[in-house]
């Protein structure tokens, strides 16, 4: 069963990978727990993964105004997962590109 999602590439997490080299973040299934997420991370990755951690994003209310009215509408509720690997591994997420 697939419980990531999708890599987490956001400037945000850039400057966290940049200050800690071995710690890349996962968008993740609300219902995975950790030793799921560290599993799945193993295997696709080929790496040894020392720690999660989690926290998860409830979704939030938005509005804008447009020239039709206003356009109300509500963000997705996420969690997301900070994986840290074993010293001097890392995870090359455009080596597919």
């Amino acid at each position: 069963m697939a419980f990531i999602i999708k890599p987490l590439i956001t400037e945000k997490m850039t400057k966290i990978t940049d200050k800690f080299p071995n710690r890349f973040g996962f968008i993740v299934r609300p219902d995975a727990n950790k030793l799921q997420i560290k599993k799945e991370v193993e295997d696709m990755y080929q790496v040894t993964v020392v720690d999660v951690n989690t926290c998860r994003y409830a979704g939030k209310r938005m509005s804008r105004y447009t020239r039709a009215g206003l356009v109300k509408g509500q963000k997705n509720a996420f969690k997301k997962a900070i994986v840290t690997l074993k010293e001097g591994e890392t995870i090359d997420f455009y080596s597919n590109i």
